[in-house]
């Protein structure tokens, strides 16, 4: 008999409507994070463009959850004991990393936030590697797992509909059996639109059949340090986006009072922004040159300056001769 199977319970699967109400009144417990970010025994999915912070605002969430402090503009109503599982740094780099961030917080979260340090190898899809993970919650009597990043527990393919419900299956038997909420880092597919949250993620249509919430991160403009927080939850009330920017000296993230005026692109390139980049670098330029310049002096996008070249070539304002364009003689 599996690991897992012997915790099944010996009280009866079935039960009255009075019954369950009486046992819900006597489990009901506030979420972890709030405003319904994290529900007890919940599924919060993270995830984001590459590089964009996924795993360091996580890190910052769970020393948060274990020091029982809102630092990043959760409120946390008690500390949570928190087992990391994490499979993309070194263990001494990513304890390096979390030394660094706990000088925000002193020893607050230090017997509370725990990490897994051979999680990398076992695999969610596989049955010993389910059996290593539920082991590993129970020896720290956890109450979030946080696994980051989802790709590295399994080996099934994020294209097929049946693999990914399989692995949420996993997801779900790791939560039951130890009787935690989980955190799960996850990857978006590579094109996605400005609306989109839970839709993002990659194997979308069976994360939905599990996800309690969804955390999605962007970078609202490649010029600026701050990251935009887009929420989806199944149970609670919607929640407005939020902005954060990160402290490269100590690791957290911070509320972002409201975006620079900067961060949205000009729509519109005027004819003597054309002429007046092409007479900044000498009257003479080659296309990609001329483009990038107005992208830079604009800070508009790449179809814009494009348009407005062509534009700008047709009403007689530049000329292109020879693969250069120049100012008209």
């Amino acid at each position: 008999m599996s690991d897992i199977a012997s915790k099944k319970s010996a009280s009866p699967a079935v039960l009255s409507l009075a019954q369950l109400l009486e046992q819900q009144l006597s489990e009901e417990r506030p979420c972890l994070v709030e405003p319904g970010l994290l529900p007890p025994q919940g599924i919060l999915f993270v995830g984001g463009e590459p590089k964009v912070g996924k795993s360091l605002l996580v890190a910052n969430l769970a020393l948060s959850l274990a020091a029982g402090v809102d630092r990043i503009g959760f409120p946390i109503p008690a500390p949570r004991r928190v087992l990391i599982c994490q499979f993309e740094l070194p263990v001494a780099q990513f304890v390096s990393r979390l030394a660094l961030m706990r000088g925000v917080l002193g020893a607050a979260a230090d017997q509370h936030l725990l990490v897994d340090t051979r999680a990398t190898g076992h695999l969610l899809s596989a049955a010993q590697g389910l059996n290593h993970f539920v082991s590993a919650a129970r020896a720290a009597a956890a109450e979030i797992i946080v696994l980051d990043p989802l790709y590295s527990t399994h080996d099934q393919d994020e294209n097929d509909t049946r693999a990914m419900a399989a692995l949420c299956q996993s997801l779900l038997r790791l939560r039951d059996a130890s009787r935690a909420a989980l955190v799960v880092v996850h990857h978006v597919r590579k094109s996605i639109g400005r609306h989109e949250i839970g839709s993002a993620f990659r194997g979308s249509s069976a994360l939905h059949a599990v996800g309690d919430s969804y955390l999605l991160l962007t970078r609202p403009s490649p010029q600026l340090a701050t990251i935009e927080l887009r929420f989806q939850f199944r149970y609670a009330a919607s929640q407005p986006p939020r902005l954060l920017q990160l402290d490269p000296h100590t690791l957290w993230f911070s509320s972002a009072d409201k975006p620079p005026a900067t961060v949205a692109p000009r729509r519109k390139v005027e004819k003597a922004d054309v002429t007046q980049a092409l007479a900044d670098m000498g009257d003479q330029a080659r296309y990609n040159q001329l483009r990038d310049q107005i992208m830079n002096t604009t800070e508009c996008s790449k179809r814009t300056a494009q348009l407005a070249i062509s534009e700008a070539c047709q009403q007689g304002f530049i000329v292109q001769a020879n693969g250069q364009y120049r100012l008209p003689l």
